[in-house]
């Protein structure tokens, strides 16, 4: 049975190493715990059982800490990393009306709670489905 529980550890790490996501990680450390195990223990149902436990007690216990110690921020990409940008007015855009806009390079309908007039610069505040949401650029 040790060598099915060197196989899975193996596995368990390839997996881990291949996906970057600290899922398999876990099952990796469970599946070492069951293999010291069965030196002492030939008993394939109380293996296991270990196996569960400590894969279950290394996950609740050192997760979080996992977790604070990546700080993992996620990264805005597309359209919502233009979210606070300027972008140029092409078309006119009236008081809840739809107009148009360009932001790096690319046009999108906007729309605004003001008068905004062609060739005027506006700050992206959000997006609607595929509509921008802006507002006048203040003057420094």
């Amino acid at each position: 049975m040790e060598l099915v529980w060197i196989l899975l550890i193996v596995t368990f790490l390839i997996i881990e190493a291949l996906t970057f996501n600290l899922i398999t990680i876990w099952f990796a450390i469970g599946a070492l715990g069951a293999f010291i195990v069965s030196y002492f223990i030939n008993n394939i149902s109380l293996q296991v059982t270990f196996f569960a436990l400590i894969t279950l007690l290394s996950l609740v216990l050192t997760r979080p800490l996992v977790k604070k110690w990546l700080k993992i921020i996620p990264e805005k990409t597309n359209l919502d990393a233009a979210i606070g940008k300027t972008a140029l007015v092409i078309k006119q855009i009236d008081i809840n009306e739809f107009g148009r806009v360009k932001v790096n390079g690319k046009e999108w309908t906007a729309k605004a709670e003001e008068l905004i007039k062609e060739g005027e610069r506006v700050k992206i505040l959000g997006i609607e489905g595929v509509k921008l949401i802006v507002k006048k650029k203040e003057e420094k």
